[in-house]
């Protein structure tokens, strides 16, 4: 009998501990915070201040401390005379630059063109062609021109880049793709006591470029950052020579009806018709030579349609911002075309773009065309593992590097040297 009361005094005690806490839900526990409670934070609604004509507020400023009864001081926004960006405040509206009523379409650094290749040729007015120029492919071919031990110390610098570069168990792709892209140039780099024209170079980086153009009606404009920039004090010699200009009157673009080519631009009415290289005038390095971009970033994933695109679009804005600071913003048939080379790689795989900039009168289809040379994703290594793959006690792909290939180094060295030799 005893023990049926103590149960059910128990149960008593139980049921009201869950009635007051059911209750006292708004209660404050300093263990947890306002959000785990379920509780919001106290709104702060501040009143507005009521101006009335020919009445003088009376304020604390002068005492310059808070003094109860008096109005809150107001002071003008003070300006420090530079940009600071942490504490940037964007313009008035009324600020702004007025709405231009043409649309422009910016191809930047997150575009995902859906037509990959093909919209970039279109927005470009470019024949595309498979395969590298055989010219170029020489240069890497005389032995005068490769590296001692060249495929033993390229295979060091994946090494190095995959394996002993950090001691992570299974290094980010955004750690080794860049130092990987830097071994290689510092390799190719080591032919400057043979070429000293390689010296007349420089590596640039975080630099903003703005071109602008009109086809098919519509404006176009390419901006933003873009990779590493490889710069020179002369141009980049032209594979495609007069005859073969003239020959692309005839080719027809390749078209994706009924997919609209502007598909996938940012579309702005607020811009600046702005042609800039990024850099200043009286820069020593003035030409473009090479861009590099590496698709590692925290920014969207691209597919290989779309990286291509994105080669092909940001050679064909460098190029075309230094035509218009040559030779003005005229639409004309270029009297020495502009050449500017592409490079994009995943940490395993290479793109090559090669873009001649023939003409600036890119508004019809008719006409000289620009000429795009691709040779797409080909892999440096099949493997780089630091643990062997194994399943069902059978090692699948062994611990190292597997599969070294070594033409696509060629390619990524005949692309340096062109214009050196």
């Amino acid at each position: 009998m005893n023990l049926l009361v103590l149960k059910a005094g128990k149960c008593c005690s139980v049921f009201h501990m869950l009635h007051v806490s059911r209750h006292r839900v708004g209660g404050r526990h300093f263990s947890v915070s306002c959000c785990l409670h379920l509780k919001a934070p106290p709104r702060n609604n501040r009143k507005a201040t009521v101006d009335i004509p020919g009445l003088e507020r009376v304020t604390y400023a002068e005492r310059l401390h808070f003094v109860p009864g008096l109005a809150k001081a107001t002071f003008p926004q003070w300006s420090r005379g530079w940009r600071d960006p942490h504490r940037y405040s964007g313009p008035e509206y009324e600020g702004l630059p007025p709405r231009a009523e043409k649309p422009c379409f910016v191809f930047n650094q997150r575009t995902s063109a859906l037509e990959g290749t093909r919209q970039a040729a279109w927005l470009t007015k470019s024949i595309v062609r498979q395969g590298l120029p055989p010219q170029v492919l020489a240069l890497a071919e005389d032995a005068a021109n490769q590296i001692e031990d060249q495929d033993e110390r390229v295979q060091h610098a994946i090494q190095h880049a995959r394996f002993w570069d950090s001691t992570e168990r299974k290094p980010p792709r955004e750690r080794f793709c860049p130092v990987l892209l830097r071994n290689l140039l510092h390799l190719c780099g080591t032919l400057q006591v043979r070429l000293p024209t390689l010296g007349r170079r420089m590596l640039a980086e975080k630099y903003s470029l703005a071109a602008c153009w009109t086809r098919g009606g519509d404006l176009f404009q390419v901006r933003g950052q873009n990779g590493l920039l490889l710069n020179s004090m002369s141009a980049v010699p032209v594979v495609a020579g007069k005859e073969e200009l003239l020959s692309t009157e005839g080719e027809e673009l390749e078209t994706f009806y009924p997919i609209a080519p502007t598909i996938d631009l940012q579309v702005t009415h607020a811009y600046k018709q702005k042609n800039d290289t990024g850099f200043q005038d009286g820069y020593p390095y003035p030409h473009a030579h090479t861009l590099y971009i590496l698709e590692c970033g925290e920014g969207p994933k691209l597919k290989e349609e779309q990286v291509h695109a994105k080669m092909i679009m940001f050679a064909f804005g460098n190029a075309l911002a230094h035509a218009h600071a040559l030779y003005g913003t005229q639409p004309q048939v270029l009297e020495w075309p502009v050449m500017v080379q592409s490079v994009a790689t995943n940490g395993r795989t290479f793109s090559f773009v090669m873009f001649q900039l023939n003409t600036t009168d890119l508004d019809s289809d008719t006409g000289v065309k620009n000429l795009v040379w691709m040779d797409a994703d080909q892999p440096l290594y099949e493997y780089a593992k630091i643990r062997p793959v194994v399943k069902k006690k059978v090692i699948q792909v062994p611990a190292g590097l597997a599969g070294y290939q070594p033409d696509t180094f060629k390619k990524f060295l005949a692309l340096y040297l062109h214009g050196a030799a």
